[in-house]
């Protein structure tokens, strides 16, 4: 089976050992690889792959919303986020997107300790493509609210829009955090780990035993990872959000369900 992550950067990519540890839960023979693409080359190589008996690929940035274009068919998560981190070749008319995602994101929060987020409080901040991704998939696991927090106003009741009728959101600025009743979950979906910053955060922006979730991994996860240990809160990094946004595409793909806490663990231990 032919597999491929369209990205750029996409050398770092984990995800062609993720979905090769994958494919030997299951018995199966995957070609997965990392290809280097930009918004010109990208359609190109898509149809090569799929023009060569491939039978999908995973999307990372900047070419999600490219991705998206590309699909006769969308789920209704990748339709409201504009975006698409997978694709499904059903034959040459037929290509399907899906944002995998959020679902992942949900998943993952489920396994770590005191994490409900049905009646949870919830801040998400951040409103760019990454956090539009994952809204849809965190407003239907029933939060009583979700607060987006953003430097402009505007952007954030973009992402708002998009979702409206699926739960209750408010907007504010990353300076309107002080003023609101602490939240159980707080999750970083900014870029600002990748420049080496962190968003600003406080203990009391939290409830006690809450916690703060960063949806980066490695070494775009460290400055918020070392503000957390600083400041003692309790810290989660998005790896587990990549194994299982992961899991979801490898099942649209083949039909089967990996073990997606046994990779995790995986890469935990080879983790410097």
């Amino acid at each position: 089976m032919k597999l491929a992550v369209f990205g750029n950067p996409v050398a770092h990519s984990l995800s062609p050992r993720i979905h090769r540890l994958f494919a030997g839960q299951c018995g199966l023979d995957v070609d997965y690889r990392a290809i280097e693409a930009n918004r010109e080359s990208f359609p190109a190589l898509v149809a090569r792959l799929a023009a060569g008996g491939g039978r999908g690929c995973n999307i990372t940035v900047p070419l999600k919303h490219e991705a998206w274009k590309l699909a006769a068919r969308s789920s209704e998560c990748a339709t409201r986020a504009r975006a698409a981190n997978t694709l499904v070749f059903n034959d040459a008319e037929d290509w399907y997107a899906d944002s995998t995602d959020g679902n992942g994101l949900v998943n993952h929060l489920e396994t770590l300790p005191g994490c409900a987020l049905a009646g949870s409080r919830l801040c998400l901040i951040g409103a760019g493509g990454a956090a539009a991704s994952v809204l849809g998939a965190l407003l239907e696991a029933g939060p009583d609210i979700v607060f987006i927090a953003n430097r402009t106003r505007d952007r954030a009741a973009e992402v708002v829009d998009a979702h409206s009728g699926l739960g209750v959101m408010r907007i504010g600025t990353n300076q309107d955090l002080a003023s609101c009743e602490p939240f159980d979950l707080i999750i970083n979906a900014t870029s600002l780990g990748h420049d080496g910053d962190a968003p600003a955060l406080e203990p009391a922006w939290l409830k006690p035993d809450g916690l703060c979730y960063d949806m980066n991994y490695g070494g775009a996860a460290d400055p918020l990872r070392r503000l957390c240990q600083e400041k003692g809160i309790r810290y989660s990094d998005g790896l587990g959000m990549l194994v299982g946004q992961a899991a979801l595409s490898f099942t649209l793909w083949t039909g089967m369900t990996p073990d997606a806490q046994a990779v995790l663990e995986i890469l935990r231990r080879d983790q410097p």
